[in-house]
């Protein structure tokens, strides 16, 4: 088959649907935390938690709703961490970010170790397999990132996240609580990055180090191309999962391009698109701010 005739086949598009789902939920649960006014460099570490739980759950009990939850857990508790560290104690939310992620590197690879005496892998666990359309999982997905981007924008609770972001003084006025607005945001949004992370552990049937690959990065310029709407960043995840597609079908064809080359294509794809996006969107106003 040419490469062609691969990209316009309908595996092509279950594959792109495939590989854009962690990005998606990554990105709509980092949206809801930054429009509550916390930056949220620690969605790669949400994504790695969240398959983490997700694999020694369903390896534990053999159960693929089991990973999910907790997987969605794990992302949360993750938020609850952030929120503590960079709301409550008023640390640098940046450097919180950075130093969660490195966190998690190490210590997933050493709980691995612990529980499987393997740095790399975990055992094989269930999972949903290759079949997107199908899968119980890919469907959940969807339905969460529609309630989220539908709940932010429509309901008391997604008014009082936007207006910690952009008003906190005004929330503070109204005799509302800063701090728990944004550990309910932080919350959520901890727990839709977590079901990207469950997503791709359990299509993988188990987890290796690392395999969050970068993709928390990713979906966080995916959030400022979406202008921190989760509806509209989960629908820019799409261009990103037929870019990796593509990228996985550049390699299989042997075109003649370099392994190394193909495989930067996603990021170098986001940066060309970050420089010539238009900048009509603006962050909260109250972004990186404590109360």
């Amino acid at each position: 088959m040419s490469l062609a005739d691969a990209v316009l086949s309908t595996a092509f598009a279950a594959q792109a649907v495939k590989i854009a789902l962690p990005y998606a939920c990554a990105a709509a649960g980092g949206a809801v935390t930054e429009r509550s006014g916390v930056i949220d460099l620690a969605i790669e570490s949400k994504l790695l938690w969240g398959a983490f739980a997700a694999a020694v759950a369903a390896h534990a009990t053999g159960s693929i709703a089991a990973g999910v939850v907790a997987g969605m857990a794990a992302g949360a508790a993750v938020g609850v961490l952030q929120l503590v560290l960079g709301v409550v104690l008023a640390a640098d939310q940046v450097v919180v970010g950075v130093a969660l992620n490195l966190a998690s590197y190490g210590l997933t690879r050493f709980l691995l170790e612990v529980l499987y005496q393997s740095s790399a892998n975990s055992p094989q666990t269930v999972g949903v397999g290759s079949a997107v359309w199908t899968s119980p999982v890919a469907w959940l997905a969807v339905i969460v990132i529609a309630v989220v981007a539908l709940g932010l924008a429509r309901t008391p609770l997604g008014l009082r996240i936007r207006a910690a972001g952009d008003r906190p003084d005004g929330v503070a006025t109204a005799g509302l609580s800063v701090t728990r607005i944004r550990l309910w945001a932080l919350v959520i949004g901890g727990a839709v990055a977590g079901l990207g992370g469950a997503q791709l552990a359990l299509a993988a049937h188990g987890f290796s180090a690392e395999m969050s690959g970068g993709r928390g990065y990713i979906a966080l310029a995916i959030v400022i191309l979406g202008g921190w709407r989760p509806g509209v960043a989960a629908l820019v995840c799409l261009m990103f999962g037929v870019i990796e597609a593509l990228q996985v079908q550049l390699q299989l064809a042997k075109v003649g391009v370099p392994d190394q080359l193909t495989q930067l294509l996603p990021y170098a794809v986001t940066l060309v698109v970050l420089v010539i996006a238009p900048r009509r969107a603006r962050p909260p106003r109250a972004l990186g701010q404590v109360p």
